[in-house]
């Protein structure tokens, strides 16, 4: 593991504790979980257990889990399932502008199916305006997609308050969680959501496993056709030790979430404190305090974030400039150029967001490259 890694939003390694409970389905515990006999029995036990872990992560029944292949299914399925579900109830969704992709290119597919699709503006916090949300609202809307935090600046949004808007109109409403699941604490009851979309490589679980929470009386579609797996929700044979080591990594972080939250916070604290103390024309984008313990994007004023992020390589630092599913758009991001930052400033940024394995060594070792990196460019 490179101790210099600092993007862990794009993705996080997986736990030795995560990995050991996966390796014996893929050899003695092979088994097909929808087969009859001992060894497909054996399968279909590690899968139940492991959705009442990630259940308890959530604090949702397990009947409400559905094992998807990550985080981008799990948003497709929501927005797809419920669309196609309540159709003749209405066709219009209310999203906002800083979704990730899987959502915002789900709502464009959808509207060439001919639903209607609002996306909510946002406060240079990153905030959606709840005033702007209610007047937002129709009497043919049927679900509101807000993300619990976002993946580029980290902001919170106020989801309670969302749904309380919600349940007042009886609109469903999905949250995707992503980047939230482990980094802070989830109780998809207190939230009031109706969906939840969560992603195993985001808290230190295999990648290509996710889950979507689907509160029970929600009906919806499945996005894929074929057996009857996942209660008809989700077809194909389960990827038992993937789901496995989905379910460790939920149990993990359910029990060392506070220390997690505590320690990536100090982390965190530090060195937004230490970039705005060393470095001019700096400008911290999302909210200081409605924040993922992990997470600090800056705008460094004047360099290219790329230029950045690749001298910050040379020295074996891994940061990002925004989201791993943009890399190799040349536009600007989408979520900082909808918090108001023009185009020169939101391709200046750059993405810190801290994981576990790394100190305040690591993080002065950042501090000191990236303090010379940024006056060497401002030069040139």
């Amino acid at each position: 593991m490179n101790s210099k890694y600092f993007d862990n939003a794009a993705t996080t390694r997986v736990k030795e504790e995560v990995l050991n409970s996966m390796i014996p389905y893929y050899k003695a515990e092979f088994g097909n979980p929808s087969s009859m006999y001992t060894l497909g029995r054996s399968a279909r036990r590690a899968v139940e257990d492991a959705r009442k872990k990630v259940a308890r992560l959530i604090n949702s029944d397990s009947k409400e889990i559905i094992f998807t292949a990550g985080g981008s299914e799990s948003d497709n399925t929501a927005l797809k399932g419920i669309a196609h579900r309540y159709k003749e109830r209405g066709n219009h969704i209310i999203t906002s502008k800083i979704e990730h992709h899987a959502i915002l290119n789900s709502c464009k597919s959808l509207e060439k199916e001919g639903y209607k699709v609002t996306y909510l503006n946002v406060n240079k916090e990153g905030l959606v305006n709840l005033e702007e949300l209610r007047n937002a609202i129709s009497d043919d809307t049927i679900l509101i997609s807000i993300m619990l935090a976002n993946n580029e600046i980290g902001t919170i949004q106020p989801i309670k308050d969302i749904t309380k808007i919600a349940k007042e109109h009886n609109i469903i409403v999905h949250t995707d969680a992503v980047q939230a699941c482990g980094n802070i604490p989830i109780d998809v009851k207190k939230l009031g959501v109706d969906l939840l979309s969560l992603s195993g490589h985001k808290l230190y679980g295999p990648k290509g496993t996710g889950a979507l929470y689907c509160k029970s009386g929600i009906d919806i579609n499945s996005l894929i056709d074929g057996g009857h797996q996942e209660k008809g929700k989700r077809a194909g044979t389960e990827n038992v030790a993937g789901i496995v080591g989905l379910g460790t990594a939920c149990e993990i972080a359910n029990n060392s979430l506070n220390t997690h939250e505590k320690y990536l916070r100090k982390l965190r604290d530090y060195y937004i404190s230490e970039v705005e103390r060393k470095i001019e024309d700096v400008e911290l984008n999302g909210s200081k305090q409605l924040r993922l313990p992990g997470n600090a994007n800056f705008s460094f004023k004047g360099v290219d974030g790329e230029g950045i992020l690749l001298k910050l390589d040379q020295v074996g630092i891994s940061a990002s400039s925004g989201s791993a599913c943009s890399t190799g758009d040349p536009a600007p991001s989408h979520v900082l150029t909808a918090i108001g930052l023009d185009d020169n400033t939101a391709k200046s940024a750059l993405r810190v967001t801290f994981g576990e394995d790394n100190t305040v060594d690591d993080v002065d070792y950042l501090l000191n490259n990236l303090e010379r990196i940024v006056k060497e460019l401002r030069i040139k």
